[in-house]
């Protein structure tokens, strides 16, 4: 099997680019990387990411939870699964810790019912390794605000209590699953948090 990576936070904590910086050191190294994201990993799922970030979806908290599930249950299938199997490594921008910080601790679904229907949907895959981009609330929205340059999406015009809820989440989860969590400090320079986030994963990669 593979090495799955999955990196989390709240908005604007800078996963993306060090997704994106990890694919590219790794990639250049000599490792067969698959790099996706949820949600949107596919073409199908890609109609259901425009669904969620348009603030023109006046979606209901449930409907919301089941399109993010959808997505799951569709990308681990067509392209998570598939590269394991294939002993690549996945590295993804989002995973089923963000349906319990976000739709659990911010949006008020039962944890436990969010965790069995994460099981189901992710078909028993779960992360090898998730890096936590961790950052106060404030200076993330403040990063994805000027990223966008405009509104924002859906989830970044939710109050800022909102966002303190899910990053709570985030705080709890890693304190429950202390050997997959790992915390990186992503108010650094892109460099330094980038040279972190590199030796988990060397160090994680190592012990397979």
């Amino acid at each position: 099997m593979g090495f799955f990576v999955t990196f989390e936070g709240t908005e604007g904590c800078g996963k993306s680019t060090q997704s994106r910086r990890l694919d590219a050191w790794l990639r250049g190294h000599g490792h067969d990387v698959v790099l996706t994201r949820e949600p949107g990993g596919t073409e199908i799922t890609a109609q259901i990411r425009r669904l969620l970030a348009d603030p023109a979806s006046r979606l209901d908290a449930t409907a919301e939870l089941m399109l993010f599930l959808a997505d799951r249950a569709q990308h681990v299938a067509e392209v998570i699964r598939p590269a394991l199997e294939a002993g690549r490594i996945v590295l993804c921008d989002r995973y089923c810790d963000s349906t319990l910080a976000y739709q659990g601790y911010g949006r008020g679904h039962d944890l436990a019912w969010l965790e069995e229907l994460n099981l189901r949907a992710s078909h028993g895959v779960v992360p090898n390794l998730t890096l936590w981009m961790d950052c106060a609330v404030e200076v993330g929205l403040r990063r994805a605000n000027h990223r966008d340059g405009g509104p924002g999406d859906r989830f970044e015009i939710e109050p800022l209590e909102f966002h303190t809820r899910i990053h709570r989440g985030f705080a709890e989860l890693a304190a429950r699953f202390p050997e997959r969590i790992v915390r990186i400090d992503s108010e650094r320079e892109q460099d330094e948090v980038a040279a972190d986030c590199l030796a988990v994963v060397e160090q994680r990669l190592a012990r397979k």
